[in-house]
Order: C-alpha cells, then sequence, then structure tokens
C-alpha cells in the first residue's frame, strides 16, 4: 500500500495556480507588445487595447501573489553548503548519474535557483513597469528613464520566462512531481528518492 506524505496545504497550491494563470496572461500578452509577429498574443486579455490596459494590473496582481508566496517559502529556499554541492554534481545528473549527488531538503538547489531568480525578476518587472506605465506614472520620468526601464522590463520578462519553462521541464521530468501541486501530496517513496532530508524530517527516519 501506497503511504503519501503532505507537501503543500490548500491555500499554498491556491497561491501557486493563481500566480501560474497570472504569469501565464502577463507572458503572453507582454510577449504580444515585444515583436509584431507575436501580437495574436494580446487575444489572451481580449485584444491590443484591452491587453495594454489589463497587461500591467495582471502584472501587479502577480507580483502580489507572489509576495505572499515569497513570505511563506523563503526559509525553505536559502542555499546552503549541500546545495553548491548539488550545483556541482548537476552536470553528471543530467547525464544519469545521480551516484554522487547530496541528499537534499525540501527543495534542491535547481528549485531554490528558480525560486530565487523569478522573485529577483518579479520585482524588476514591477519597479520597471511603474516607470513606463501610461497614463499613470510615465510622464513623471525622463524619457532615457523610460526607455532603460522597457529594456530592464524586456530582459527581465525573457529570463523569467526560461526560468519557468526549466520549472515545468524538471515538474515533468521527475515522475510524480505534479501531484504535489495538484493532490497536495507525494508518496513516500517519490519523497524518498528526491528530498530524502525532507523525508527523514515528515516521517521521523521511518
Amino acid at each position: 500500500m501506497t503511504r503519501y506524505i503532505k507537501r503543500y496545504e490548500d491555500g499554498e497550491r491556491i497561491n501557486h495556480w493563481l500566480i501560474a494563470l497570472l504569469f501565464l496572461l502577463a507572458a503572453l500578452s507582454g510577449l504580444a507588445f515585444f515583436h509584431p509577429s507575436l501580437y495574436f498574443f494580446s487575444a489572451v486579455l481580449g485584444g491590443g487595447p484591452w491587453a495594454r490596459i489589463l497587461h500591467p494590473f495582471v502584472g501587479v496582481l502577480m507580483f502580489v501573489a507572489f509576495v505572499l508566496l515569497f513570505a511563506k517559502f523563503w526559509r525553505a529556499n536559502r542555499m546552503t553548503a549541500l546545495d553548491r554541492e548539488w550545483t556541482r554534481q548537476a552536470g553528471p545528473m543530467l547525464r544519469g548519474d545521480k551516484s554522487q549527488m547530496p541528499p537534499v531538503g525540501k527543495y534542491n538547489a535547481g528549485q531554490k535557483i528558480v525560486f530565487w531568480i523569478s522573485a529577483i525578476c518579479l520585482l524588476v518587472l514591477l519597479l520597471t513597469g511603474f516607470v513606463f506605465w501610461r497614463p499613470y506614472f510615465a510622464p513623471a520620468f525622463p524619457i532615457l528613464l523610460v526607455r532603460v526601464a522597457v529594456l530592464l522590463h524586456s530582459v527581465a520578462a525573457l529570463v523569467l520566462i526560461l526560468a519557468i519553462i526549466v520549472h515545468v521541464y524538471a515538474a515533468i521530468w521527475v515522475r510524480g512531481t505534479f501531484r504535489a501541486m495538484t493532490r497536495g501530496t507525494v508518496s513516500e517513496g517519490w519523497a524518498r528518492q528526491n528530498h530524502p532530508l525532507w523525508h527523514q524530517d515528515m516521517t521521523g527516519g521511518r
């Protein structure tokens, strides 16, 4: 009989999927403004004019939702000596050799890196977005600063999109991971194999 361990509470999973939905809307509508060939993505927010109006508000809502997630999980995502060893062994692991991988807690170094990249990029997106948000804030800033903000906003958006692609791919690659965010639980076997230190904490070493 398979035993399961609670990994996420209902509110944590709702928060995660809310961020995912808002990210999808913000990313697609943002790409619509990035290049004319991607303009069809503006349809996710009702077409060009509505996408232009709603995109900043969606971004702010996503940032607020992420702040709630950040407050809950930032301590668990602090880097440790084991995480640095994990990153050194990441190459062999991707080639199929996991023999030298150190044991990890609730999150491995890869997950932590994605977490911090997301936090930094969202902060940059928020601050730069305000600088060129028309008609509310942009007129208060010099045009050079507005142009720099647009550039930084675009770079941060692309980095965040790539990080989320890696995040989704890893969730698919490691079988059993999606269950954590759909049902809130993982099997003991999954926890023992992928997060042994966390497994010990949750089971008392069982």
